[in-house]
C-alpha cells in the first residue's frame, strides 16, 4: 500500500507542502490528498483590495494541483482522531474519514473577535473571502447612496492598516475611520507611523487612537473613553485565532491553539503530524515565536517539505532558515511601507515608503500567488522512492517510526 499524506488546508502553506511533496516523492510510493473547504485558491493577502472592490483572482485549487497528481477533497475538517491516524471531514455528500500516515496541518487563522459584543452581529471582516466579500457588496452598496456612508475600521496592526487605506482610496465617497486600542502602528519606527499617519490624512481616514472599543453596535462603535463613531459598515480587523480542531484532538498546543513542534515542524507529541502557516507554534532562529505571516508559512512550509522527505526516503533533513526580518505594508495602489524588524519584530529605524515600497508590495503579492499555482515549478525532477514501505504498525496507529 502507497504511503498517505494528507495536507488539510490549501492556503499559501498548504498548498505549497502539498505541490512540493508530489514533485520531489515518487506517485508509486506515495498518495497525496488535499482536504480544503473551498474549491479556490484565496490569495488572503489581498482580501482587503478584493473588499474594497479591486478584482483579484481566485484560481481554482483542481488547476493549481492539475498535473501533480494530488487528490483534492473539497470539504470541512471537523475532527482528527491521531490514535487511529483518520481525519473526520464534512462535506455536501455527508462527509467520512480519511486515512493518513502523514498529516500536515495547514488550516492557517480566522477573525478574532476577543469576545468583544456585537462583534459576531455586526461586523465585517477581511480574514476569508466569504465576509470579505459580503463586505464588498456592503460598500458597494453604500457607495450608491447619496452622500456615501460611514465605515470604521477597528485594528492597530498592519491588517486594519491596510484595510483602511484600500477602502479609503478605492472609495473617496465614504468616510473611513479607524481605531487603534493603542498607538497605530505601534510596532513601527516612528518615521514608518509618520508615513502611515500622513497616508491618512492624504486618504481622509480619520484616526482614533488609544480607542478600546468595548461593544460593536448595528449603526455605531462604542469606545472606552466613551467616544462612539458613527458606522453603517464596521470591519473587525483586531486580531487572528487559530481554528480549535488541533486542540481538540488532543495534538499539544500553545494556550492559544497553535501547535507546538520542534526544529522540523514535526508535533511534539505526535510524530506523524507537522504543522505549517498560521496553524504552527515555531520558534524562529532568534529564539522566539514566528508571527502569523505569509513569510512564516513560507518558511516554516519549505522546512516540513525538507522533514518529510528527508524522513520517508531515509536522507538528511536540510534546516530551512526561519526568520522574520520585515514587514511590507500597502496603503493603497500608490503607496507602501517596506520595513526592517528586530529580533523582537519591532521596526527598526530603516524604512521604505512611498511608491517604491508599493511596488515592492505588489511583487510580494504576485510572487506569493505564482508561486502557489504553480507548485513544482523549479523543483528536481527526479520523484525520490521511500527508504521502507509504510509499517503495518502504522495504518493501526495512525503512527509513524520517524
Amino acid at each position: 500500500m502507497k504511503h498517505r499524506i494528507v495536507v488539510l488546508g490549501a492556503g499559501y502553506a498548504g498548498a505549497y507542502v502539498a505541490g512540493n511533496l508530489a514533485r520531489r516523492l515518487s506517485p508509486a510510493d506515495v498518495e497525496i490528498t488535499v482536504v480544503n473547504a473551498v474549491p479556490d485558491f484565496v490569495q488572503r493577502l489581498r482580501l482587503a483590495q478584493f473588499a474594497a472592490g479591486r478584482d483579484i483572482k481566485a484560481p481554482r485549487l483542481a488547476d493549481v494541483f492539475a498535473g501533480t497528481g494530488i487528490r483534492l477533497r473539497v470539504a470541512r475538517i471537523t475532527a482528527i482522531a491521531p490514535e487511529r491516524g483518520v481525519v473526520a471531514v464534512a462535506d455536501a455528500d455527508g462527509g467520512g474519514e480519511l486515512g493518513y500516515d502523514t498529516l500536515v496541518y495547514a488550516l492557517g487563522s480566522h477573525g478574532d473577535d476577543h469576545a468583544v459584543p456585537g462583534v459576531a452581529e455586526h461586523a465585517f471582516d477581511v480574514a476569508a473571502r466569504p465576509s470579505a466579500l459580503r463586505l464588498r457588496e456592503r460598500l458597494a452598496e453604500l457607495g450608491e447612496r447619496d452622500g456615501g456612508g460611514r465605515v470604521v475600521v477597528v485594528g492597530d496592526g498592519l491588517t486594519g492598516i491596510e484595510t483602511a487605506t484600500e477602502i479609503a482610496e478605492a472609495r473617496p465617497a465614504l468616510s473611513v475611520a479607524l481605531v487603534a486600542r493603542g498607538e497605530l502602528g505601534a510596532r513601527l519606527s516612528a518615521g514608518a507611523r509618520g508615513h502611515v499617519h500622513r497616508a491618512c490624512d492624504r486618504l481622509g481616514i480619520t484616526v482614533l487612537e488609544h480607542a478600546g472599543v468595548e461593544a460593536v453596535e448595528a449603526t455605531r462603535v462604542r469606545c472606552a473613553d466613551g467616544a462612539a463613531p458613527a458606522s453603517d459598515a464596521t470591519v473587525w480587523a483586531a486580531g487572528f485565532a487559530v481554528s480549535p480542531v488541533a486542540a481538540a484532538s488532543g495534538l499539544e498546543v500553545t494556550g492559544s491553539g497553535r501547535m507546538v513542534v520542534d526544529r522540523t515542524m514535526r508535533s511534539v507529541s505526535h510524530p506523524n503530524v507537522y504543522a505549517v502557516g498560521d496553524s504552527v507554534h515555531a520558534i524562529g532562529d532568534n529564539g522566539r515565536p514566528l508571527p502569523m505571516s505569509c513569510g512564516s508559512a513560507g518558511f516554516t512550509g519549505r522546512q516540513a517539505v525538507e522533514a518529510i522527505v528527508g524522513r520517508l526516503t531515509g536522507r538528511g533533513i536540510a534546516n530551512v532558515a526561519l526568520v522574520y526580518r520585515y514587514n511590507t505594508i500597502s496603503l493603497g495602489r500608490r503607496d507602501g511601507l517596506w520595513q526592517s524588524v528586530d529580533d523582537d519584530g519591532q521596526g527598526k529605524p530603516k524604512y521604505l515608503g512611498g511608491w517604491k515600497a508599493a511596488r515592492i508590495k505588489a511583487a510580494v503579492e504576485k510572487g506569493s500567488l505564482w508561486g502557489t499555482s504553480h507548485p513544482t515549478f523549479g523543483l528536481p525532477k527526479r520523484r525520490r522512492r521511500l527508504a521502507t514501505a509504510p509499517a503495518a504498525s502504522a495504518r493501526n496507529s495512525g503512527r509513524v517510526d520517524a
